[in-house]
């Protein structure tokens, strides 16, 4: 029992230090961090949280019902990633040598317009352009990604990134119970374009709120539109070579993302049409799985970042990933009480997996190439993932059913021994004697 005697220790300085600080106090210590552009984010993300949610749980039948039978969810899943990787070089570049305030509030009013193709659709095809334009705006991820990271003290990064995992679970919560209730009320079709005018609204909305961002790459140069094209060849370039720069466990680190976000994909794409056609569970249902997934990520997303500060980031991960193999095969093999458990591991283990994830790298990787090593794994994980997409869309409709399911587990299972054996966290973060 003596493995026990650390945590003891803690939770009695803990204790301790909460009766001599009082509970107002402390708590505004251990959250003051919560400041400048990280609380603008933090608000904008709230925002957008509000309406994020909505759409999901009846995505896949309202391509459906706009005649997108077949490979039109690959399709579409296939562009939308494509469209992002599209992207993914020159936001990385143009982060970190020009900034990344232009980028973040302009694309997100692109966004914003970007929805009122999923709103007034007439065909599925509408929804695979908005898709496209919106993916096309999201050359802002590097920088709001790199400004997100650079707005944080490295002792808070665990706790800063599970606050984030916190309000996406909490904002997101009320989005199924909505989608269900506008289901019943105004059918499948309405509803969505119900909910994709809601979206519109409130991204404007948080796009007009990012204004107040401050720029943290003070020595960045005047942008220009020209450089979206001029800078690609460049961009590329610079995303290749930083990982000579970089620590080898950044690399490996981006190989586990690459494993996990291919899986995922390969069921996500399908995984509403597998719970109505293969276990039975009723459409008007489905909206309710979702629940206990969010309500679990606003349950555990604090604890979990502490533990990610305080134990370090690799046990996470490597936990992350087997309840995340666990919640896959649960899921595959489930009913509608079993799908809900496989729900809830399925967010613990998200929460391990990113939050040890983004603070691992921000300790491996110095601010300076933060935007072109997010570039470059966003640029491979987007192609990796829209084609995981059409492969899960294919092989749901032309093989067995499960095959997504089972493929998403060998790539979890793939991933365990490279954390194990060749991921290392550094003796000193980035940024510690900053």
């Amino acid at each position: 029992m003596h493995w026990i005697n650390p945590y003891i220790h803690r939770y009695s300085l803990f204790k301790e230090k909460v009766e001599l600080m009082g509970l107002g106090d402390f708590l505004r210590q251990e959250f003051s961090f919560i400041t400048g552009n990280y609380r603008i984010l933090i608000v904008s993300w709230i925002i957008m949280d509000l309406a994020m949610e909505m759409p999901v749980p009846n995505f896949q039948y309202y391509v459906q019902a706009l005649g997108g039978t077949g490979m039109a969810l690959g399709l579409i899943g296939l562009a939308n990633f494509l469209a992002m990787a599209a992207v993914a070089f020159p936001g990385g570049y143009l982060a970190d040598k020009y900034g990344r305030r232009w980028l973040i509030t302009t694309m997100t009013f692109g966004m914003a317009l970007s929805w009122l193709f999923f709103a007034l659709a007439p065909t599925w095809h509408f929804i695979l352009l908005g898709a496209i334009i919106s993916s096309l705006c999201l050359v802002y991820q590097p920088a709001l990604f790199a400004m997100f990271q650079d707005s944080l003290p490295p002792e808070r990064r665990g706790m800063g990134s599970s606050i984030v995992q916190l309000i996406h679970g909490t904002f997101n919560t009320p989005g199924p119970i909505i989608a269900g209730f506008l289901l019943l009320q105004f059918g499948l079709v309405s509803s969505m374009r119900v909910i994709y005018l809601i979206m519109t609204a409130l991204y404007l909305t948080a796009a007009v709120w990012r204004l107040r961002l401050k720029e943290t790459m003070t020595d960045g140069e005047p942008i220009r539109f020209s450089y979206f094209i001029s800078s690609y060849p460049k961009a590329i370039k610079e995303s290749f070579r930083v990982w000579k720069t970089v620590p080898r466990s950044m690399f490996w680190l981006f190989v586990v993302q690459t494993l996990v976000m291919f899986g995922m994909s390969t069921t996500n794409v399908i995984n509403a049409l597998y719970a109505r056609d293969v276990l039975l569970i009723p459409e008007e249902q489905w909206w309710f799985v979702f629940i206990p997934l969010l309500l679990t990520i606003v349950v555990a997303s604090i604890p979990i970042g502490k533990m990610v500060d305080k134990i370090g980031r690799k046990i996470p991960l490597v936990l992350g990933l087997l309840i995340f193999g666990v919640a896959t095969w649960v899921f595959a093999n489930g009913n509608f009480l079993t799908i809900m458990i496989s729900m809830c591991l399925f967010a613990i283990g998200q929460l391990m997996v990113m939050s040890s994830v983004m603070a691992l790298a921000t300790d491996l990787v110095p601010p300076v190439n933060r935007g072109k090593v997010v570039g470059f794994r966003n640029f491979v994980g987007y192609i990796v993932m829209g084609f995981g997409m059409l492969l899960g869309n294919y092989l749901y409709v032309s093989f067995i059913p499960q095959w997504p399911f089972y493929l998403t587990l060998g790539f979890t299972v793939a991933a365990l021994p490279i954390v194990l054996f060749l991921v290392h966290e550094p003796e000193e973060r980035v940024g510690q004697q900053e």
